[in-house]
């Protein structure tokens, strides 16, 4: 996903120093196969698509953590707008090992392939082709280590994205049915979004706001 434009312009990170490689956050929920994170997209409070995160472990014992997303916008009977987001990333023993996405962005194609080698990833995509800071973190919400750091690597085209956040403390929200609280991170790009974790370090909330309407992910199941 790229800050350019699109509603998945939303994956950002920390100012802190980066880590030795990217990683999976020690003091985060770790996530194991089988689980899945779905959201609800919401448009003005309508429905506007699904954001959906599965994880499963392939043959040598490595995460497997595989995002899909699809959004459309309409007119009556008319679709004015169409997203779809495939990504896939790839850890083992808690470091990223590839990456690979691919986009339709209402018609325009773009994509990424990733793979690691030492502390680098290797990263051939529309936007960019060479080598990845040591220590970026893919730009998919479900890792808290985002908060840890201060780059990301878009998922859609391998754009190298300079984030910051901003913690705004703990917050009441209804997530997959329940009340819980949540922790609330302002994610500062060419995009402001809201992002809500709970202690756990489990994303259960996003938000913002773009092309003056109000974008807003639901959790639709606690996991």
């Amino acid at each position: 996903m790229t800050v350019r434009r699109t509603v998945l312009s939303l994956f950002l990170l920390a100012s802190a120093a980066l880590p030795a490689a990217a990683e999976l956050s020690p003091k985060a929920w770790q996530p194991k196969s089988g689980d899945v994170i779905s959201f609800n997209v919401l448009r003005e409070g309508k429905p506007f698509g699904s954001h959906a995160v599965k994880f499963t472990t392939d043959a040598n014992g490595a995460l497997v953590a595989k995002t899909t997303v699809s959004l459309k916008a309409g007119l009556g009977p008319v679709t004015v707008f169409r997203y779809k987001l495939d990504a896939t990333e790839t850890w083992l023993n808690g470091q990223l090992q590839k990456v690979s996405g691919t986009v339709n962005d209402d018609g325009k194609k773009r994509s990424v392939t990733a793979t690691r080698k030492g502390d680098a990833l290797n990263v051939s995509g529309t936007d960019f082709k060479g080598v990845a800071p040591a220590g970026i973190v893919p730009a998919s919400h479900w890792n808290y280590a985002q908060t840890l750091t201060g780059k990301l690597l878009s998922t859609e085209d391998g754009e190298i994205l300079n984030v910051k956040v901003v913690n705004k403390g703990r917050e009441t929200i209804n997530a997959g049915n329940k009340t819980i609280e949540a922790n609330r991170y302002l994610m500062d790009s060419a995009l402001d979004v809201d992002l809500w974790y709970d202690d756990d370090g489990r994303w259960v909330k996003l938000a913002f706001e773009a092309r003056g309407q109000q974008i807003e992910y639901v959790l639709a199941n606690f996991y």
